[in-house]
Formats: C-alpha cells, structure tokens, sequence
C-alpha cells in the first residue's frame, strides 16, 4: 500500500522512460513500481531456475545408464524447457497481465519419465503426445467455460484452504531443498526428521534464511533477491573451500568454464504423436490422458488461487478477474510442452516469490521470460546458483501465504474439517491436485449427510465425481490392463 500512495502522489512519475510500460501494464494503477516489477521478476526466475536442468534431468534419464536413449538428449531438452517457459511467461505477462510464470511441470515430467516412457514402454514421442493431447483436452475446457465454470464453484472456505495448503507446501519444499528436514525411516520411526545441520550447504540455507527473515523484518525492498544472490556467493566459497566437494550437483556453486552455451532445438515438433491409441488402444490411452489433465487442470488451479489470494486479487466471493485469460494461457502452455518435447508447461507455485517481492503486473512475468530466453545462452550461469540459496526464499514464501489461515472457520466441521485435509495433504502427499481432491470430496460428503446436497453449485458434484475417478485410477487401472 505504501508504493501505491507514493505513486499515487506523484501523478507525473508515468511519464517519460517508464510511460508505455506504465500504461501497457497499469502498473501504477496496480500499486507498484517499474523497477519492483523488475526486482520481482528476477526473484521468481532465480527461484524457479532449477527447471532448466532437473527437467531435462528427468526426462532424458541423466545419470541412469540402464534407461539411457529412452528419452530426448538433455541439452535438446534444455533448450526446449527454456525456451517453452520463456515464450508462455511473456505471453501470460502481456495477454493476462498477471506475474505467473510458467514451466514445465515437476510431477508431471516425473509421470512421463517414468510411467508413461519406462512403465508403459512408449517412445518418449508418443508419451509427449499424451501431454499434447491432454493439453488440447484443457484448452476446450477453457473455451467452452467449464475450467472457469469449475474455478468459481469452489467455495470460498477451500479457496482459502487451497492458499494456506500451497503456502506450507512451499514451505515444506524449501525446508527439504535447504536439507533443514529430511525424509525419516523406519529406524528413527518418523516420517520427516532434522537435517544434518553441520554440513556446508545446510548453513547456507541458514543463513539465507536468517538475513532473510532480518531483511524482512526491517522492511528491505528486494529481501528474497538479496537473500539468495548473497546466499549462492557463500554456497560458492563454501565450496571452494571444501574442494568442490560441499555440493554434489555438477555446476552447482561452482563458478563456471563458459558462460555461452548454444541451443539444440532438435526436438521441437516431436511431441505431436498419438502413438499411444496404436499401442494401447482407445479406453487405455482416454484413461491415461483424463489422469494427466486432472493433475494439471487442478494443480493451475490451486496455484492460481494461493497466490491471487495473497496479493488481494480475490474478490469477496473469491473470483480472479481475468481469469479467462491466465487459464487460457495455461492450457495452451500444456500444448505447446507436449508438442516441444518438454512435457506439460504449467503456472509454478514459485510465482509467488515475485508477488511476494511486490510484482503485481504482467511486467514481472516478462521478465522472467526473458530471462528464461537467455537461459538458453547462458545456462551455465544460470546453473551456479544451488536450491540451497533458494530455499529460504521459499520458505518465507509459505509463511506469507499460510497468513489466510485466519480466514477459515475451523470450529465449523461443514467447513473447518475439509480446509482442514485440504491444508494436510498438499504438503504431506507433495501434490495439489491430491489436496483438492480429497477437500472437495470431503466437503461434498458433509454437505450430503447433513441434508445439504441442494446447495452445492453442479460444477461442485462434476469435479467431485472427477476426483473420484481420479482417486479409483489404480483399480481401472487394473481392471484394463493399463
């Protein structure tokens, strides 16, 4: 609020050098500044610029020997993961004009490497195909109303729910990328136990975390930017101090050999296949492309929902304007991935570091874009910075979108009790879509056996019963084979 009165009072600051992005974007009308859209836009990159090299990483097996040539070659894998999120962010920038930024989706990338490429045996044509098509399958959804139809049935207490689960789900990823926690065994007997809080890149996660919180507190602009650039320059001396040994990952804290790289765009076009309705026929390949749809459609969902809420966009009853826009562009994202041969590109729920740095407008998403364009020159640069140095960003991110959580009536077993799951799963399953899922189920079941049933809006039962198929997938799965 206090940028908007700054601006506010000074009506010339729109003129001059920062007038046509000014108008194009309303970003004075937004409340916020041309060089905070900036500083947001570098923030969200820097948080999401593990993509670059987990995707490919994934999807062309790197490191497992037994699985080598299944998938494309990593670095035509790279170029197309950058170049798919660099022209879907500017397009969700300048068309929607909101600061999401888009990317080949983790967890979908891990369900083409490995059940459709490995367990189903497709080439990994026919498995970016699936994408494609599902992707198509979206995009109708959208033109016809029906996503944003879903969208705005949802009542406002899941709304909520949705925003808080997302929040302490990138709190959770934070606090595993920076190895604060870990995942437990049966020999400690919990799930999620402490890190080893002595090795090298847990005291860069600490301290990042540390100045973070310090420069939040004090009210410093750019505090997550500051807070992971300062973060990756310890990152590299604790490295070199420890001869190369304090990070395992090849690039990373490690100031690199060249700094050009040039991009294999080989692979381009490949994912238009429908392979998979030869192999497998048509009940299989519906069943195989409705599953990836449901994760994608409601993962967007969620995502767009939590960080909307958190920077004020909701409306009282919980509404996005423009939100024909930002699910256009998102389902189209889907097919242009699949088509590029770099799997489902998807809204990331590491915008929110950008909103959370004060991005407001489209102008951010641009930026990351272009950034994202250059990743395509310059990876290895892009790849110095390690997730340790970008954990605490993350973290803090959480804690700023779990703050809704006052919003919900957890005294109310008809509300409370479905936010509730919702809030849990998301976390504790590392899935969105799971989260959803069992909230809507839950809150439509408690509606039913109070009597209430009535009042639930059509689209409510719809996304119910998908979430239901979606759930008994494993036994369909099963019963046909697939």
């Amino acid at each position: 609020m206090a940028n908007k009165s700054a601006v506010a009072s000074n009506p010339g600051k729109g003129a001059g050098k920062q007038g046509i992005l000014d108008r194009f974007f309303k970003i004075t009308e937004n409340g916020s500044t041309v060089n905070t859209e900036i500083v947001a836009g570098v923030t969200t990159f820097m948080v999401m610029a593990y993509i670059i090299f987990v995707n490919p990483a994934i999807l062309s097996f790197a490191g497992m020997k037994d699985l080598q040539g299944l998938g494309p070659a990593f670095p035509a894998v790279l170029a197309a993961t950058c170049l798919v999120a660099g022209l879907m962010t500017i397009f969700m920038g300048v068309y929607a004009n909101y600061p999401f930024a888009l990317a080949p989706g983790m967890g979908l990338n891990a369900v083409v490497a490995f059940q459709l490429i490995v367990g189903m045996k497709l080439p990994w044509q026919a498995a970016m195909g699936v994408i494609f098509l599902e992707g198509v399958a979206i995009t109708i959804l959208v033109i016809t109303g029906l996503r944003e139809a879903m969208f705005k049935a949802i009542p406002l207490t899941l709304k909520n729910a949705i925003g808080v689960g997302i929040g302490l789900f990138i709190l959770f990823i934070g606090l595993t990328d920076g190895e604060l926690i870990k995942w437990g065994s049966k020999d400690i007997g919990t799930p999620v136990a402490l890190g080893n809080l002595t090795t090298g890149p847990v005291v860069v996660a600490l301290f990042g975390l540390f100045l973070t919180m310090w420069l939040m507190a004090r009210h410093v602009k750019g505090a997550l930017l500051i807070g992971i650039v300062l973060s990756t320059i310890l990152a590299i001396a604790v490295n070199y101090a420890s001869g190369m040994k304090a990070f395992t990952t090849p690039g990373v804290a490690v100031m690199p050999s060249a700094i050009v790289s040039l991009p294999d765009l080989s692979i381009l076009g490949q994912g238009i296949n429908f392979g998979i309705f030869a192999k497998f026929g048509f009940l299989t390949a519906i069943l195989t492309i409705f599953s990836l749809m449901l994760s994608d459609f409601f993962d967007t969902m969620g995502t767009v929902i939590g960080i909307g809420g958190r920077a004020g966009w909701l409306d009282k009853s919980g509404g996005l304007p423009r939100l024909d826009r930002v699910l256009m562009v998102d389902s189209l994202a889907a097919v242009v991935g699949g088509a590029a041969g770099t799997s489902s590109a998807t809204t990331y729920v590491e915008s929110a570091a950008g909103v959370g740095e004060g991005g407001r407008t489209g102008l951010t998403s641009v930026v990351v874009g272009v950034l994202f364009l250059l990743a395509m020159f310059f990876s290895p640069i892009a790849g110095v910075v390690p997730a340790h140095a970008t954990a605490p960003a993350l973290i803090i991110v959480g804690f700023l979108m779990a703050s809704v959580a006052k919003e919900i009536p957890f005294s109310d077993i008809e509300e409370g009790l479905p936010a509730l799951l919702t809030i849990a799963i998301m976390p504790f399953t590392y899935s969105i879509t799971n989260g959803i899922g069992v909230g809507f189920i839950s809150y439509t079941f408690i509606k039913v056996v109070m009597g209430k049933g009535a009042q639930l809006h059509w689209a409510m039962w719809v996304t119910t019963i998908a979430f239901l198929i979606y759930f008994a997938l494993p036994w369909l799965n099963v019963a046909f084979g697939i």
